[in-house]
C-alpha cells in the first residue's frame, strides 16, 4: 500500500523492500543465536545457575511436553538469566550509531548537529557504579529488581532506547525464552570429554555481533519422559 500510494515521500521499490527484509532477517537471526550461545556458556560456567534454571522449567511444566507462553511467563529465574546474559554480553555492544539532529551540550561536551554518536552499551552494563560485582554472572540480581531491557532503564540497554530502539524486542525474547526452556526441559547438558566449567574460554570475537571466539561445544543427553 505504501509502495503504491507513495504518500510518505519514501521510495519503496522492490529492491528497497528486499533490502529491508534482508536487514530484518539478518538482525533477527545472528543476534538471537549469539544471545543463546552466551546464555548456555554462562549457565555451563555456573553449574548452580544451570540447575536452578532447569529445576524451575521442569517444576513449572510438571511432565508437560509442550510449553506455552503462560508457562514461560512464570519462569522468573529463566527471565533473570536472560537479563543477566544481555547485561554481560549485549550482541551489538555499541548499538546502532546515531546522528545528532541538532547542536546539544551533554555533560559539558558540545555535540554539533550531524555528529555520529556511538553508545557503548557494553560498558554501561558493566559499570561498577551502577552494578554490584559488575563483571560477575548473578541472575539473582534481577529477581527482585524492576530494571528491564526495553529501553526505559538506561543502565541496561542491549536493544537500544527511544525511537531508535530495536523493534524486534518481543520477537527476539519470545524466541530465545522458548528455545532455552525447551532445551532445558528435554535435555541435560555437560561439557564434552569431562570438561570443567573453569576450562570454558570466554573470549569474544569482534564482528557484526560479539560472538564467542571459540564456539561452544556441549553434550546433550535426552531426558527420559
Amino acid at each position: 500500500m505504501i509502495q503504491k500510494e507513495d504518500k510518505r515521500g519514501v521510495t519503496l521499490d522492490r529492491l528497497a523492500i528486499k533490502a529491508f527484509l534482508l536487514d530484518a532477517y539478518t538482525a533477527g537471526t545472528d543476534t538471537t543465536a549469539t544471545v543463546l550461545e552466551w546464555t548456555f556458556t554462562e549457565l555451563l560456567k555456573h553449574p548452580m545457575a544451570l540447575k536452578k534454571a532447569q529445576h524451575e522449567v521442569r517444576m513449572i511444566l510438571k511432565g508437560k511436553q509442550q510449553i506455552n507462553q503462560e508457562d514461560i511467563n512464570n519462569m522468573k529465574y529463566l527471565k533473570a538469566v536472560f537479563k543477566e546474559t544481555l547485561r554481560l554480553h549485549p550482541p551489538i555492544p555499541t548499538l546502532i550509531p546515531r546522528v545528532a539532529s541538532q547542536d546539544v551540550k551533554i555533560m559539558g561536551f558540545d555535540v554539533t548537529k550531524g555528529t555520529r554518536v556511538i553508545i557503548n552499551a557494553w560498558a554501561i552494563a558493566r559499570d561498577p557504579k551502577a552494578w554490584d560485582d559488575s563483571n560477575e554472572f548473578r541472575p539473582e540480581r534481577f529477581l527482585d529488581c524492576n530494571i528491564d531491557f526495553k529501553g526505559c532503564d538506561f543502565d541496561l540497554i542491549p536493544f537500544g532506547a527511544g525511537r531508535r530502539g530495536c523493534p524486534g524486542i518481543s520477537f527476539a525474547m519470545a524466541t530465545n525464552e522458548n528455545l532455552l526452556a525447551n532445551l532445558l526441559h528435554k535435555f541435560d547438558w555437560e561439557l564434552p570429554n569431562g570438561g570443567k566449567e573453569e576450562d570454558l574460554d570466554m573470549s569474544e570475537q569482534p564482528g557484526a555481533t560479539i560472538r564467542k571466539k571459540i564456539p561452544l561445544l556441549v553434550v546433550a543427553t535426552p531426558v527420559s519422559s
